[in-house]
């Protein structure tokens, strides 16, 4: 159970092996709605980052055509993992290196966020920084190392929740 003042937020980025518009990733973009539609329906969802194209696929990160971003809100963690590994999301999953790079550096990053708030691509940015240059922390972390809620770093540049810390410089 986490606090209630606090949501889950993860990015996750994937440097793509072809263009979006390329036949070699239509299978990918054919599922993007269904998978999207899952998410939106699935317990714990509370948001998820899209343009008006209804995904996120036109969203820029790092300055780099060749990535594609998505980012969301959830209740928590086993709302998060429970979607993850099962039904088409997880087939998707399976699939992934048919039409992503396999990179070294870490691509996806979790943090709490006060209740409500809806981060920023440059938020997601830092985040994912700020775990490859200094591994898991409660500023950002993973599924294998997470931590509470209650140890939540604010998001810079915005009041901290109550019990949060005061520093509010970000840290990358």
């Amino acid at each position: 159970m986490t606090d209630a003042a606090f949501e889950l937020a993860q990015v996750n980025i994937a440097r793509l092996r072809f263009p979006l518009d390329s036949p070699e990733l239509k299978d990918f973009v054919d599922h993007l709605d269904p998978v999207n539609a899952d998410a939106d329906a699935a317990p714990g969802f509370l948001w998820r980052l899209q343009s008006e194209g209804g995904d996120a696929t036109d969203i820029p990160v790092f300055g780099d055509a060749w990535l594609i971003v998505n980012m969301s809100v959830w209740r928590d963690a086993d709302a998060l993992t429970a979607f993850m590994y099962q039904g088409r999301h997880r087939e998707m999953l399976a699939r992934r290196r048919e039409w992503f790079e396999r990179v070294r550096e870490a691509m996806t990053a979790l943090w709490w966020v006060p209740a409500g708030h809806r981060p920023t691509v440059a938020e997601a940015e830092a985040r994912l920084l700020h775990l490859r240059t200094h591994g898991p922390t409660p500023y950002a972390f993973t599924l294998r190392t997470s931590f509470p809620a209650q140890h939540a770093e604010p998001v810079p540049g915005e009041a901290p929740a109550r019990g949060v810390t005061e520093d509010l410089e970000c840290p990358v």
